[in-house]
Parts: structure tokens; sequence; C-alpha cells
């Protein structure tokens, strides 16, 4: 006995089953023949009536056989009470291979905040879909489309969200730390301004300018100017030794040419002590770390923010829809990527940010080396602060060394013309002979605020913790583009998590992830299973942020040895040192009165001589033979 694979209704068993009876039925017997013959003998019309029914179902039971013949062979079949409860399973197995429900679907796709008339309330079929498994499925094409875009949206969304901490950290630290650096400059100025002020009067206010050129081109050094520090002192001093020269011998009159000569013997002479080389090293290095510093958090800012703002390519978008999305279409809303499938996929759209990571580590490395030089040798709020004191020190040591400075000069750039007749009967000013108050403490001046400047050491011993803790989070920034796939697939809104390997969705259904895990970086995407990426055209637009490391990192270094990269010097002066301190009571005077100096007295006698020395054209020598010949000429009388 044989039956056919598919359920045949029973009525159409015994034509489907070449007469033999219907399921659940013995097979005919030898003696069937005389039954008929008296089935026939014993009444004509029921025999008509099995006549009839049989000629009725001849039609269906074509077609059944026909269906019967499709599935394949015939299949031994089973003792008669088996074959029933076949035969009553397999309509109900029929029943679940129905098309499913889109009803998770349809809540899921709403709560994205998409409009559900074009939602399926059940599976149909997938040849239209172009990225998901084209099989039964809840997605028509403009699902797919809108979800596609979608994953692009939430892929660049968690980048920026998770670059955030390296983003603020940069930014937030840039903002005090440059606040910091200016309000030290305009205290500074502001504080010596008014102690000279106080101390010198008018004299200064008619020379003021002098200082204040001086902090002029410290803040535009400061904010990126293109100003040579050591060139820009070195100007301040001749500039200072000028004015000082004319108040200490007002008797005579210099012209430009004099006052030009006057200056070149600032270093040989060095009129102002050994404060203008030690403030030139300790205002240098400090100046050029604080620049570099906030130069470098301005370079981290801006390139964690373009890099953060990414632009996936084409085959990102294809494989973040597959790994965020398909799971839509598939009738799983619920259930999350694998996460070393997720660790693929994001290794595949991030590969020219992971590239960036070498370059990036070698920047935060020199940031934490300059970080030190700001806590330590170069804290330009130890140089800053006193400053006006250590320039007062300056102009202390040329009044004690007036007279001799003042000999030397006059010898090597000679006599200068006295000055006219009202001035020079007119003696010293009075208001010259002020009397040097050193530096006090408790006199302070204050900020337009009302804050005292020592509100400043408070505030920077702020900014060393600052600097302490900008260190941690630049340390914390290090390898940060590199491990930046795993940050993102750690977040539980992303992926199943690492913990689940079988419950996650692999790309393709419900079932663990098998492919390897890609190394980091472009080159390495060459044979990533899930994301297309062409690894012969790196990003220009990170190739241009790694550049921008490079040159800011190189800055970084210099600015650690002292050297500025657009300034270097290679004097034996920048290898000098200082303490910085500022006066003591063991070196500086506790009074001071400026002492004007004149030329060098000249004998009654010998002022035609010199006078006529002074002209053009009259050596030494010359006078010397007249001198010689007058009283040869003399003797011989």
């Amino acid at each position: 006995m044989c039956v056919c694979a598919r359920p045949i209704p029973p009525h159409l068993a015994k034509v489907c089953l070449g007469g033999r009876g219907a399921p659940g039925q013995p097979p005919p017997q030898p003696g069937g023949a005389a039954e008929a013959r008296r089935g026939a003998g014993g009444g004509g019309a029921g025999l008509a009536r099995r006549a009839g029914v049989a000629r009725r179902a001849m039609p269906a039971a074509r077609g059944a056989a026909r269906r019967c013949a499709l599935p394949g062979p015939l299949l031994p079949g089973p003792p008669p009470p088996l074959l029933l409860m076949v035969l009553l399973v397999l309509p109900a197995a029929g029943a679940e291979g129905k098309a499913r429900s889109c009803g998770e679907v349809r809540q899921a796709y709403s709560a994205k905040g998409f409009s559900l008339a074009s939602v399926p309330y059940q599976e149909i079929a997938g040849e239209h879909l172009r990225i998901c498994p084209q099989e039964y499925t809840c997605c028509t094409s403009e699902m797919e489309d809108k979800l596609s875009q979608q994953s692009k949206l939430e892929f660049e969304n968690l980048v920026e969200e998770t670059s955030h901490f390296v983003r603020t950290t940069f930014v937030s630290r840039h903002k005090k730390f440059d606040e910091f650096f200016r309000e030290l400059l305009e205290n500074a100025e502001r504080s010596l301004n008014d102690m000279f002020v106080r101390t010198y009067g008018m004299l200064y206010m008619q020379n003021s300018e002098v200082f204040q050129d001086l902090f002029t081109e410290l803040k535009r050094y400061y904010t990126g100017g293109n100003v040579n520090l050591e060139e820009m002192l070195n100007d301040f001093w001749a500039r200072l030794l000028e004015r000082m020269f004319q108040l200490i011998n007002p008797q005579y009159h210099f012209s430009e040419d004099y006052l030009e000569c006057v200056s070149k013997y600032t270093d040989q002479l060095k009129p102002f002590g050994d404060v203008p080389r030690k403030l030139k090293v300790q205002v240098t290095r400090a100046f050029i770390a604080a620049r570099t510093f906030v130069q470098g958090l301005t370079v981290g800012r801006e390139v964690a923010n373009r890099v953060s703002k990414v632009s996936p390519t084409p085959g990102c978008i294809r494989a973040l829809m597959k790994m965020l999305y398909c799971p839509y279409c598939r009738g799983l809303p619920t259930v999350k990527p694998c996460n070393n499938y997720c660790l693929n996929v994001m290794k595949g759209c991030l590969a020219n940010q992971a590239d960036l990571d070498t370059e990036w580590n070698l920047f935060i490395d020199a940031m934490l080396l300059v970080a030190e030089r700001l806590e330590g040798p170069f804290n330009i709020e130890s140089v800053m602060d006193p400053i006006d004191v250590k320039i007062s020190e300056a102009i202390m040591n040329m009044q004690e060394n007036s007279m001799q400075v003042s000999a030397k000069i006059f010898q090597g750039c000679g006599q200068p013309k006295p000055a006219p007749a009202l001035r020079s009967s007119r003696s010293v000013p009075e208001n010259f002979n002020t009397r040097f108050r050193p530096y006090n403490p408790e006199e302070r001046p204050t900020t337009a605020a009302g804050t005292s400047l020592d509100r400043l050491r408070t505030i920077w011993r702020t900014m060393q913790h600052g600097v302490t803790d900008i260190k941690e989070k630049l340390k914390l920034s290090k390898k940060f583009w590199s491990t930046l796939p795993y940050t993102i697939c750690k977040d539980e809104r992303v992926t199943a998590g690492p913990s689940v390997e079988e419950d996650c969705w692999n790309g393709h259904t419900k079932a663990r992830y098998l492919p390897e895990i890609m190394n980091d970086g472009l080159t390495n995407q060459i044979n990533n299973p899930e994301v297309d990426v062409d690894i012969t055209r790196p990003d220009t637009f990170i190739r241009q942020q790694i550049m921008a490391l490079r040159v800011m990192t190189n800055k970084l270094k210099n600015a650690y040895n002292g050297n500025d990269v657009n300034f270097q010097d290679t004097s034996d002066e920048t290898s000098g040192s200082g303490s910085g301190s500022g006066c003591t009571d063991d070196i500086c005077p506790t009074e001071f009165d400026f002492i004007t100096t004149e030329a060098p007295p000249v004998d009654s006698d010998r002022r035609e001589v010199e006078a006529s020395a002074t002209q053009p054209g009259w050596s030494l020598q010359t006078l010397l033979v007249i001198f010689i010949s007058l009283v040869l000429q003399r003797q011989w009388r």
C-alpha cells in the first residue's frame, strides 16, 4: 500500500491510490465480485448511485492525482491508525507555515517616528530588498530606505556622543588656561604701572610707552603674533637704557645717532646688571611653554571636533543598515547585533579614524611633557607676577653704576653736546630725586574688579591642580580613536553585549557570529567581511588632521626644550638660568636716590684742545704732535 506525500481528502483517496480503497479501509478481498453481484441483484438503484458519485468524483480525483504526483515518489504507508494521525497533523503544519505577523515590527517602527502607512501587517516576499536578506520580510522598499538613513544618523550621533569626553576636555581646559594667562598679563602690566607711577611720578609717565610696548608685544606673542621674544626683550632694554641715560645726564643734548650708539653698549656694559639675561631666559621659556600649551589645547579641540563629525561611505551605510535594522525586516526588532559583528562593522566604518591614533598618541605625550614644564621651571606665574620688581631692580643697578656707565659711553660714543643754556642752567628736577621704595607685598595693586593680585596666586594654585587634572584627562584620551569601535559596541543601546553570543543578530539571523575580528586601521580592512573598504584611497580629511597634529607635536617638543619653533636662538644666553625671585633683603637696598652723572672733569687749560679734538678731521695723534711742537719751540726760544 502507498500513500501520497501530501494530504488528500478521504473521498478522493481511493482514486489516488489506484482503487485500493480509502485510507483506513482493508484492501479488496477475492470474494469481491460475488459481493458485487449480490449488490447488483439486491438493488440496481444502489449501484447506479455509486456509479454517479464515481463520475462526479473523477475530475477532483484527476486533480488530486496531479497534486499527488508533484512532490515526488510515493512513500510506504504506515499502518492505518498512524496514517490517520499523519493526515491530521499535516494540515496543522501547513497552517504554521503561513506568513507571520509584523505587529512587533510595526510597533518598533512607529517608535522611531515613522508612519505605519506602508508597513505590512504580515510578512511579504522580500525580492525587492536591496540590503537585507531577500526572504519573507516585514519591510517594504520605502521602509528599507528610511531605516538605512536612520542607521546613518544614529551612527553619526554615536560617534559624536562617544567623543564628547575628549572634546569637552580640550574645550573647557583651553578656556580656563587662556583666561588665566590673559588675566595674568593684564595684572602684571597694571602692577608695574601703579608701582612706577608711585615711585617715579612724571618721569615714568613721560616714558611709559617703553613699558606699554613691552606688554603689548608679550600679549601679541601669546595670541599667536609673529614676535621674536629675545629680540623684543633686547630692544626693550636698549630703549630703557636710552631713556635712563638721558635722565641721568640732563645737562647734555643727545641726538638720535648718539642714542643709537648708546643702545649698542647695552650688552657690553651691562648697565642693568644680570637682570636682563635672567629675565630673558625666564620670559622666553615661560611664554613659549604657555603659548604652545594653549595652542596644543586648541589643536586638540579642533581635531576632536572635526574627526567626531563622520561622513560614512555608502559601503559603511549598507553595513550599518544590515546590522541595526535588518532584524526589523526579519521580524526580530528586539534582537540586537552580536558584539563581534558590531566590532567588524565599526572597524570598517572608522578605519581612517583609527589611523589617526598613532599621531594622536604622540601629540598627547608631548602635551604631557609641556604640562610638566608649566608645573615647574617654566611656570609663567612665577615670571610675570614679580616682573615689576625685577625691572625696578634693573633700574637700580643702572643708577648705582650711572657714573661708570656714562663715562664709558662718553668714551665710546664721544662727548655729547651741552644742552641749551636755558636748560643747562637748571638743576636736575627735584622730582627726579624721588627716593625709591622697594617692593612691598601689602601695596599690591588690585584688578578693575577690586580683587588683589594675590588672588592670581590662588587661581594659579587652582590652575596647577588644573594642570594635574588635565594631565589625567590627556592620559585617558590616549588610544581614543583606535578604541572607538570597542567603546561604541559596548553601548547596551547598540549591541547585545560581549557576554551574549547566541541570542544576537549576526547579519543573517539570530545566531552566533563566526567571522574573526579585524585588526585596527585602514590597511587591515582589506578582508573585512561586513564593510567594503577601499584601502587604496585614504581619507584626505583625516590625513590633514594627522598633519596638523604632527606640526603641533613638533612645536610642543621645542617648547619643552625652551625653544620657539619659529625663532630658535643658538646663543649661549638661552642656556642660562635664573630663580626669578626678585629682590631680597640681602641684596636690595632699603632706599635709593636717583644719581645724576656729569661728564668727567676737564682742566680749564685743556678745554680748548679737547674741544678741538671733537671736531671732525682731527685725531689725537695730530693734536699730540702740535702740542709737542709748541713745547719745543718755546724751549728753543
